[in-house]
C-alpha cells in the first residue's frame, strides 16, 4: 500500500507489507524508485535503522542533485563538504549551510549516523556496480584496535585492525552526562495526568527502565503480572517485552531478543519485573478506560479519544502526554521519556553503592562497561567524598 502523494522533490515512501510490517524506499517525483538507494535500503529490511537510513539518506541525494554529482563522481572531499554544510566541523569550505532554518544543524549523534549511512551506501554501490575505485579506497579504511574493540570482539587479541569510517566526527573517551527527571517528578506528574492510562505509564516508566517503544508495544499476553507465571522464567511478577515488526502502531522494542509464543504463553524477549504500584495502577486502567473503549486488537495502551478511539497508542502519542503533564506540572525541562530510564538506573546505583552488574541487569542495558561509562561517577554527598574534597581545602584537622 503505497500513498499517491507526489512532490516535487526526492521523498522517503512508507510502504505497508501484507504482514503488517513496514518498508521504506526514495522515490523520484514521477514516483519511480531510486534503484540505488532501494538497493541499499534493502540490506536493512525487517530492522528498525531502514527507517532511520532512509531519511539520512534522502536528505543527502538532494544535496548531491544540487551540487550536480553522481555515485560514479563523488569523491571523499564531496562527502566531508556535505558532513560540513550539515553540522560538521570541517577544515575546508563547503558552500552554503543545507540544513536551513527552522531545521537545525546535526549534531554529534546524528553526524555519526549520517556517516554511517554515507559510508555504507557509497561502498555499497561501489562494490555492487564496479565503479569509482577511488572512493572506495578512500572509505574502506582500518585503524588499530582500541582495548574496547578487543573487549568486545571474540579472539579479540588476534584481531589487529578494525573498520575506520572517515566521515564521522571525532568522539570523546567519555559520552555527556544523562539528563535526569527534575526532582519530586513522580508526583508531580501523577497529579497533573488526566487519565488511569496516562497515570499507568508514568508508574510504570517511574518503577522499571522501559523505554518508550517497548512500552506501547506491549502485548496483554506480554504481562505475567504474577507469582511463578506459567513462563517459569521469573518467579515474581514481570512483563516480556518483544520485538515486533508489524505492530499496528509501529511501536517496536530496541532490542531483538529472541522470544516465542506456545499454548498462549509468552517466554523470551526482555523481561522486566514489576513493582505492586504497577500492578494497581495496570487494574485500575484495564477495570475503567481500557474495558470501555478497547477494539479487540490485544495490545496494551489505546487512544482514549478522537477518531481511532480504542485502537493501539503510539510512541509519539505517550511522550507528547508526558511534555504536556510536566508542562501543567511547571516542571523545569521537557520531560521525556528516556529520563526515566536514566534516573531509574542511577537510583539503583545509588541504593547498591555503585554495583554496576546489578544495573545492568536490572536495565537490560548492553554491557557493565555501558552502565560504568554513562553513570560511573562519585556521589557528591557521600561522607567520602565530602571527606576527600575537605582534605584537599585543608579543611581536615
Amino acid at each position: 500500500m503505497r500513498s499517491t502523494l507526489v512532490l516535487d522533490d526526492l521523498r522517503v515512501q512508507k510502504i505497508r507489507r501484507a504482514d503488517g510490517s513496514w518498508a521504506f524506499t526514495i522515490l523520484w517525483p514521477d514516483c519511480s524508485e531510486d534503484e540505488e538507494a532501494e538497493s541499499y535500503l534493502r540490506l536493512y529490511e525487517g530492522s528498525g535503522s531502514q527507517e532511520t537510513y532512509a531519511y539520512y539518506l534522502v536528505d543527502h541525494l538532494r544535496w548531491r542533485l544540487r551540487e550536480g554529482l553522481t555515485t560514479e563522481t563523488t569523491r571523499l572531499t564531496d562527502l566531508h563538504r556535505y558532513q560540513g554544510a550539515v553540522g560538521a566541523q570541517v577544515p575546508m569550505p563547503y558552500g552554503r549551510p543545507w540544513r536551513m532554518p527552522p531545521k537545525r544543524p546535526y549534531g554529534t549523534s546524528a553526524l555519526s549516523v549520517s556517516a554511517t549511512v554515507l559510508k555504507g551506501f557509497y561502498l555499497h554501490q561501489c562494490v555492487r556496480r564496479g565503479i569509482n575505485d577511488e572512493l572506495r579506497e578512500a572509505l574502506d579504511v582500518g585503524r588499530l584496535p582500541t582495548q574496547s574493540d578487543r573487549n568486545r570482539a571474540f579472539l579479540g587479541h588476534a584481531i589487529t585492525s578494525v573498520p575506520k569510517n572517515p566521515l564521522a566526527p571525532r568522539q570523546g573517551t567519555r559520552r555527556r552526562h544523562p539528563k535526569m527527571l527534575p526532582e519530586g517528578a513522580r508526583p508531580d506528574l501523577l497529579e497533573s495526568v488526566n487519565t488511569a492510562r496516562d497515570a499507568m505509564v508514568v508508574t510504570w516508566l517511574s518503577d522499571t527502565t522501559l523505554r518508550i517503544g517497548g512500552l506501547t508495544g506491549l502485548h496483554l499476553v506480554d504481562l505475567h503480572l504474577r507469582e511463578n507465571a506459567d513462563c517459569g522464567e521469573c518467579k515474581t511478577p514481570h512483563v516480556h517485552v518483544c520485538h515486533r515488526q508489524n505492530n499496528c502502531n509501529r511501536a517496536r522494542a530496541k532490542k531483538k531478543e529472541d522470544w516465542g509464543l506456545a499454548d498462549g504463553v509468552i517466554t523470551g524477549g526482555e523481561i522486566y519485573r514489576v513493582s505492586p504500584a504497577m500492578v494497581s495502577s495496570y487494574f485500575k486502567y484495564m477495570t475503567t478506560e481500557y474495558a470501555k473503549y478497547a477494539t479487540g486488537h490485544g495490545m496494551l495502551l489505546i487512544q482514549l479519544a478522537g477518531q481511532q478511539i480504542g485502537e493501539p497508542w503510539t510512541a509519539d502519542a505517550a511522550r507528547g502526554m508526558l511534555r504536556r503533564a510536566g508542562r501543567r506540572a511547571e516542571l523545569p525541562g521537557r520531560i521525556k521519556p528516556h529520563a526515566f530510564r536514566h534516573t531509574t538506573t542511577s537510583k539503583i546505583l545509588d541504593v547498591t553503592n555503585n554495583d554496576s552488574w546489578v544495573a545492568k541487569e536490572a536495565g537490560n542495558w548492553a554491557s557493565v562497561q555501558t552502565v560504568d561509562e554513562v553513570y560511573g561517577h562519585p556521589d557528591m554527598h557521600s561522607p567520602e567524598f565530602v571527606s576527600a574534597l575537605k582534605s584537599v581545602w585543608g579543611e581536615l584537622e
